[in-house]
């Protein structure tokens, strides 16, 4: 007879409780997210091989169209806070996936080698977009255009060239090539945490038209004329909490009433909190969920001593970009997951060479890579991939492989494994410094930014992505930190990350041709 302590019940009692509240929170956060597009039509359409959504009301009739895109590793779904609330304003939105994003099939041709072939083949997307725009039967024939980051410059340079667009919403554009007059109606949004040349550049575009150094939030030319412009800096915001800003979706949403005539404003949609409220509660619910994983092994290996640990990690983050900056990595055709491949794959390797370097050949106390150990890793990366895969690829970013993708991701899940699985080694044994991992982490994002430094016009884009690799690696942490004490296998935690981060990669990095 099994004979259960107070104790003991108290702690069962307090695990069904934290799971029933994570469960309560999450359900709750995806109905507050499904119920953001309440009141309107939420249709799909393939135009011309390209994947899009149209958002407007039921009662709306000849309405200006507005084309939504997202940026750069964005889709569609990106786009959903804007796209929402123009609809709920009585417009007709568009929001679709560029070539080599999202469930676009077609790659991105050109890619970063030939800038020339990659943006033209971007704007013929946009050029298709507006010509599906102009032709629905809801829209009266007037456009408008709204693009963040890389499409920024995409929606500019096509109202540039192409008569007919009236007014242009910009988030986080650099704008070089933008003049007094050209193109029409635009306004300039920026998160208030972004870089200081982002800013300075919304100020430049404003202050062609204003003659003098214009101020923050007010309106210089004439929308009738077509060189009305404004720059807005979004409180709180950086480069992708722009998109979800109460402060940047109602300036997009009033300088568009400017322009057309109108007056009806919806609320701003507010489904960021939402998002990180749901995220919060998929980890609370990872974590009541924890206990379910088994004992594999009696205790954890030891930890590498801090000195040696410190050593290895400094000696793969020096050699790694330098070694990379005069090798090839394109040989994935995925932009920037290739090098991100080559990148692990070198840092991992660095660091287990270290660890054979320093006597450590503990394969065994590693909780050996036995079936056990390794389907208890894989099925855990599972778990949380369906956990985080679903809402995100709902209501955040494209995020189930399509076409290509799924062959990708066994090579990035190989590379990801060498890095992680040598972290786990030296900073989950028994008796480990604490923030080990933290620092293995940090070190790893101290590799990456000197590899942009060493090579900016290839890797330009991974600063705009390394804020959420290091919200990824907190996260990361948390998982591994889970998984190492239940199952005294380090080795798991790393199966299980490595897999998550290899799926991120491989369905949000745009495909080229």
């Amino acid at each position: 007879m099994i004979v259960v302590s107070s104790s003991q019940k108290k702690l069962r009692v307090f695990a069904a409780s934290a799971l029933l509240l994570a469960l309560v929170a999450v359900a709750g956060c995806l109905a507050a997210l499904h119920g953001s597009t309440r009141g309107l039509i939420v249709e799909t359409a393939d135009i011309e091989g390209i994947p899009a959504t149209i958002y407007r009301r039921s009662d709306v009739i000849h309405a200006p169209v507005v084309v939504v895109a997202h940026g750069f590793a964005g889709s569609q779904q990106m786009m959903q806070p804007l796209a929402a609330t123009l609809g709920r304003s009585g417009y007709v939105v568009v929001t679709f996936d560029f070539a080599g994003h999202g469930r676009n099939a077609a790659p991105l041709l050109g890619g970063l080698k030939s800038l020339e072939t990659s943006t033209r083949r971007l704007l013929q997307d946009v050029g298709a977009v507006v010509a599906f725009a102009r032709a629905f039967p809801e829209g009266d024939g007037r456009v408008a255009l709204v693009g963040h980051s890389m499409a920024s410059e995409l929606v500019v340079q096509y109202a540039m060239e192409n008569k007919g667009v009236d007014a242009v919403v910009a988030l986080s554009l650099f704008g070089r090539a933008v003049t007094a007059d050209n193109p029409r109606n635009l306004i300039v949004i920026d998160g208030a945490w972004e870089p200081a040349f982002l800013r300075d550049s919304a100020r430049r575009i404003v202050a062609e038209v204003a003659g003098s150094e214009p101020r923050e939030r007010e309106t210089y030319g004439d929308f009738a004329q077509g060189d009305a412009r404004r720059y807005v800096y979004a409180a709180g915001a950086e480069h992708i909490g722009v998109i979800y800003s109460k402060e940047g979706i109602e300036a997009a949403r009033d300088w568009l009433n400017a322009a057309f005539g109108r007056t009806d404003s919806a609320p701003a949609d507010r489904r960021g909190a939402w998002i990180g409220g749901l995220c919060l509660a998929i980890v609370a619910l990872l974590r009541a969920l924890s206990p379910v994983l088994p004992r594999l092994a009696d205790q954890r290996p030891p930890a590498r001593r801090p000195l040696v640990l410190f050593a290895i990690l400094l000696a793969a983050a020096v050699l790694t970009p330098v070694a990379l900056a005069f090798v090839p990595t394109d040989f994935l055709p995925i932009l920037l997951g290739d090098y991100l491949a080559a990148h692990f794959a070198l840092y991992g390797v660095l660091l287990w060479l270290g660890l054979w370097f320093t006597r450590d050949r503990g394969a065994a106390e590693f909780g050996g890579v036995r079936p056990a150990v390794v389907a208890t890793g894989l099925a855990a990366g599972v778990v949380v991939i369906v956990a985080f895969g679903l809402p995100l690829d709902a209501y955040v970013t494209s995020f189930w492989p399509t076409g290509l993708r799924p062959l990708l991701i066994p090579v990035e899940f190989a590379a990801v494994l060498a890095t992680f699985s040598a972290e786990a080694r030296l900073s989950r044994g028994a008796g480990a410094p604490r923030f080990a991992l933290v620092g293995c982490k940090l070190m790893f994002l101290v590799s990456l930014a000197a590899a942009i430094a060493l090579s900016p016009q290839r890797l330009f884009f991974l600063i705009i992505v390394t804020p959420v690799v290091a919200v990824l690696f907190v996260l990361f942490g948390l998982i591994d930190r889970w998984c190492a004490r239940r199952t005294n296998a380090p080795l798991v935690g790393a199966l299980a990350t490595s897999l998550l981060l290899a799926w991120a990669i491989s369905t949000t990095f745009p495909l080229v041709g």
